[in-house]
């Protein structure tokens, strides 16, 4: 009797064969699952022939071991292979692959891609072809490539999908044994499985339904693939009907119903127990009369038992030891590889293969290797290796990949399972390149795995804490907890010598996962204790200016004022321009910034930063020797100094380095942040509201209530309060208790209390207000922090007290002014006298809020500006100068317009409304504005940018002022930038 027919009598095949030409398996009580097959493949490929693309479901089967489930996504290939068009791709988990990374994707995804033509290829891979590619086996990491987040892995598997679903459509995707996937696959299969919906997809999971057969890193993808299944099926024991024609089929009809029955009871109507028992019958030659039913059970113990005895004795030594060295390669098993573990001949070979399949314990798959007939026998040969056996059978093993030229990472599953305690050098040094290789796939757990296993070894005590540190950044990405363990260990002098070099990069790395954790205080106090220890200038310079990094970023700090001034003398003491020097002029600008010292002397130390407008080498966003918080704080210095077309570009870059960097974590979040902070602070709200979400989403896919999500949920609520939508806002900021006392360590950006405080004032809560305000002001004015742009709370501080305390009102927003005077920018000026205006009446209003709008016309805030506008409207209407206040409230509704602030809109309007006019100025609509330059307005930024004053260009083109200020505003809003900006 063949394989083949072995696998018919039950439907306990292997399952390969996916072809249209393949046999049919006959399945027993599997109507219902077939049906519903049936169903699913008729409705992919029909809604897909009638237009359909969001057209996904997941199909899952679920069962315990041997219940048939193989077979049936047999069957599930053969149908869907029938259909015209459709293209099926099949993997499988395996038992001893399941630590191996992206093994089942490779299977699922390596067939289809590979055949892809060059032009099609690429256009599947996009710009993720860097990160896919490696991940998927398609190609070698680049020279010099970095590690990938393994959620930047998984983003680019998702366009890929994307890309390549629809060009394939309809696709049915089949994983059989998903229990057995590794980590990386099923993470990512378990997230696809939402999105596939939106795709011409069908996918196919089968799985064992027992708890304990899931390892515990994977559970919870069990009960996320139960609750995403639009089709599931639990796979029940096969009826006694079925089970007696099976028996009657193998013995005849001479088989007696008593027989039969206790034959059903005995193997509880598994298949797999079935063809089990059916054989040792057989073997036995046992009558199936009812008196000989009473031995059953002892004939399925021994059928089920399969010890190391039960296995040599059915196979003999060499056999078994050519069937170890299968069950350790696991699926998909290269006869060459087989032969060269268990040190066997190839007439050996051909030998035991031989055996095997008459034994029907291997079977041959279509592409010319092994496959296990079934998991369960795979799993039983693995287990009688003796234990000395197997860790050194798994040596061999990872010699005889490496040498196949399969690679290490290939190898390294062995490697991790073989003897140690020997200290031996050459392990050490192959698991390390092991793990390198792992992270620059982006699978940091299969790295640590290996360091972990390096350390068992152990490494001679000259590298041990190199070995430490290399294993605490491999976790950086996805462990911050264990990142600070294995760098703290790696610190220890009591673990080892570090090389100074090391000892710098270690203290950093400790520092920068700290501080992302939000301990800011002691991220800086690690850097400036290890400061004073190192005597090389270099080292000693990245981690004063770390150390000054982190404590800008605390919520609160001991010496602020001295800090900076510490700050200066530093900055001062630079002698040249090479990445550390740089860095220390990026942290020096965005102090002044803060401080709210005069612009110029900020945007002056921001420009040496750049070279040629871009970052510098070894200040990159992807450059880990000082991390994306550099080139943040210059961004930030850019946006809060009216230079936010230079910010954006700068956001951009690392938006793009980090997708292509594979860096999707926090890394990217911080990019939508910025980009959705600079979209805000020039007027695009819409952009900003869309950005600052996308920041959201990924600060909490990391973890609950991170810096990060105080910063993007802080910008939010302010984008939907500039857009009129209070309500909505107030909600949000109750639903994430965006209030006091916020982050605990961690500054949020901008001030958050300042923010809260603008919150309760648009909620006409002036009393919280006034209380949080003056809370916040107590604490800024003693780090000695002045900028009214990042925190204006003095001017909104007098807005809340002006009906109860007049005077002391005047006084703050008269401060207000002040700072913003002496920090200089024209927003800042602007914004501050607007909210001066406020508590001001008559003449006095209207007097402060011209001042505004000159101001802000020359600067690329473009919101404010419309506030100014409508609100200098507004106070020209109420002295009675309807004409004027005409005239800028439609200038006000034409801006709130472009920057997508509707309740600004509806407020200007009310005003015109009242008094009978129309709410739009006649032949202008939101149609007529254009991304580019006018001609007049080109002509007015030729002159602007050569720094000649609107005086003397509405003189020159015979113009009045009040055109030419229009015209520069529309100018600097388009530009991103004010007059020093367009200028540069």
């Amino acid at each position: 009797m063949t394989d083949q027919d072995n696998e018919l009598r039950a439907g306990t095949g292997s399952g390969h064969g996916g072809d249209s030409g393949a046999p049919r398996v006959r399945l027993r009580d599997r109507d219902a699952e077939l049906r519903s097959v049936e169903a699913a493949v008729d409705r992919l490929c029909r809604e897909f022939a009638a237009g359909g693309t969001e057209i996904g479901e997941l199909l899952a089967f679920s069962g315990r071991p041997g219940i048939g489930k193989t077979s049936l996504l047999h069957e599930v290939r053969r149908i869907a292979s029938l259909r015209e068009g459709a293209t099926v791709l099949f993997a499988r988990g395996g038992e001893q692959q399941f630590k191996e990374p992206y093994h089942v994707l490779r299977q699922l995804l390596q067939p289809a891609l590979t055949r892809l033509e060059p032009d099609e290829f690429r256009q599947v891979m996009g710009t993720w072809e860097e990160v896919v590619g490696p991940a998927m086996g398609l190609k070698q990491p680049k020279a010099g490539a970095r590690r990938l987040d393994p959620q930047g892995v998984r983003d680019g598997l998702d366009y890929v999908l994307t890309q390549l679903a629809p060009r394939r459509a309809p696709m049915v995707m089949i994983v059989d044994d998903l229990h057995w996937s590794d980590q990386e696959s099923l993470t990512w299969l378990t997230q696809f499985a939402v999105r596939s919906r939106e795709l011409p997809v069908l996918l196919v999971f089968a799985f064992r339904d027992d708890e304990s057969d899931w390892q515990p890193e994977i559970q919870k993808h069990r009960a996320a693939v139960l609750n995403l299944a639009t089709r599931k099926h639990e796979l029940n024991r096969l009826s006694l009907v079925s089970v007696t024609d099976m028996i009657r089929d193998e013995l005849g009809d001479r088989v007696e119903d008593a027989f039969c029955y206790e034959f059903w009871n005995v193997v509880n109507g598994n298949p797999f127990e079935a063809v089990a028992l059916l054989d040792q019958v057989r073997d036995q030659e046992l009558e199936p009369v009812e008196e000989n039913s009473r031995q059953l059970r002892e004939l399925a113990v021994d059928a089920a038992g399969m010890t190391l005895k039960t296995w040599l004795d059915r196979l003999g030594s060499s056999t078994l030891r050519f069937a170890w060295a299968c069950a350790m390669l696991g699926t998909d098993i290269r006869i060459d590889l087989a032969t060269r573990i268990c040190a066997q001949s190839v007439e050996g070979a051909r030998d035991s293969i031989k055996q095997l399949r008459k034994q029907r314990v291997l079977t041959q798959t279509p592409n010319g290797n092994l496959e296990f007939v079934h998991p369960l026998i795979a799993t039983s040969i693995y287990k009688t290796m003796p234990e000395a056996t197997r860790t050194g059978m798994h040596g061999v093993a990872a010699a005889e990949i490496e040498n196949a030229g399969l690679g290490l990472l290939a190898a390294s599953r062995h490697l991790v399972e073989t003897h140690f305690g020997e200290g031996d050098d050459r392990t050490v040094r192959k698991l390390r390149r092991a793990a390198t290789e792992h992270l620059l796939i982006g699978a940091p757990e299969a790295a640590q795995r290996c360091l972990h296993r390096a350390l068992n070894e152990p490494p001679s005590d000259d590298i041990r804490a190199e070995v430490l540190y290399e294993l605490g950044c491999s976790a950086l990405l996805t462990d911050p907890g264990a990142t600070v363990n294995q760098l703290k260990l790696a610190l220890d002098p009591d673990e080892g010598p570090l090389r100074p070099g090391l000892r710098v990069d270690a203290t950093f790395r400790l520092s920068e996962v700290l501080a992302h954790s939000g301990e800011l205080r002691e991220a800086a106090v690690v850097c400036q204790e290890e400061a004073e220890q190192t005597a090389d200038p270099a080292g000693r310079t990245r981690l004063r200016a770390a150390s000054f990094m982190w404590h800008a970023f605390r919520k609160s700090e001991e010496n602020g004022p001295g800090r900076s001034a510490e700050l200066e003398r530093l900055c001062h003491d630079l002698t040249g321009r090479e990445a550390a020097d740089r860095a220390v002029l990026a942290m020096r600008a965005w102090d002044l910034t803060l401080r709210g010292r005069p612009s110029a002397e900020a945007l002056s130390l921001a420009d040496d930063v750049l070279d040629g407008g871009r970052l510098p080498k070894g200040l990159g966003w992807t450059d880990t020797t000082w991390g994306f918080e550099l080139p943040s704080m210059l961004g930030l210095t850019y946006i809060y100094n009216d230079r936010i077309a230079q910010a954006e570009r700068l956001a951009a870059d690392a938006i793009i380095q980090f997708e292509v960097a594979g860096w999707s974590g926090a890394h990217r979040g911080f990019a939508y942040f910025l980009m959705g902070l600079a979209r805000f602070r020039r007027g695009l709200l819409a952009e900003a509201e869309d950005f600052l979400r996308r920041a959201y989403r990924i600060s909490e896919r990391i973890g609950t209530k991170l810096p990060l999500a105080w910063d993007a949920v802080g910008v939010l609520v302010d984008t939907l309060i500039a857009r009129g939508r209070v309500e909505e806002a107030w909600q949000l900021a109750n639903e994430f208790g965006f209030h006091p006392p916020y982050h605990a360590t961690a500054m949020v950006l901008p001030d958050a209390a300042s923010l809260y405080g603008k919150l309760l004032v648009a909620k006409k809560r002036y009393a919280g207000a006034a209380a949080a305000l003056t809370d916040a002001g107590a604490q800024l004015e003693v780090r000695g922090w002045h900028n009214t742009v990042w925190a204006p709370w003095a001017g909104y501080l007098a807005i809340a007290i002006a009906a109860d305390e007049p005077e002391r009102a005047r006084e703050y927003a008269q401060k207000a002014v002040q700072d913003a005077r002496a920090f200089g920018t024209a927003s800042a000026i602007g914004a501050a006298l607007r909210l001066q205006a406020q508590i001001a009446d008559g003449q006095q209003a209207v007097e402060l809020l011209e001042q505004a709008v000159t101001h802000l016309g020359q600067s690329p805030a473009g919101y404010e500006h419309a506030v100014a506008l409508v609100d200098l409207g507004a106070a020209l209407r109420r002295v009675g100068r309807l004409e004027d206040a005409q005239e800028y409230l439609y200038q006000g509704i034409e801006l709130a317009q472009h920057c997508s602030a509707e309740g600004l809109v509806d407020q200007a309007r009310r005003e015109l409304a009242n008094y009978g006019l129309r709410p739009n100025r006649l032949g202008l609509g939101l149609g007529d504005f254009r991304d580019t330059l006018s001609g007049p307005e080109w002509e007015v930024a030729k002159r602007a940018a050569r720094g000649v004053p609107p005086q003397r260009i509405a003189e020159e083109l015979g113009v009045q002022l009040n055109l030419v200020n229009r015209r520069l505003a529309a100018v600097y809003r388009k530009a991103g930038s004010g007059p020093d900006g367009l200028a540069a």
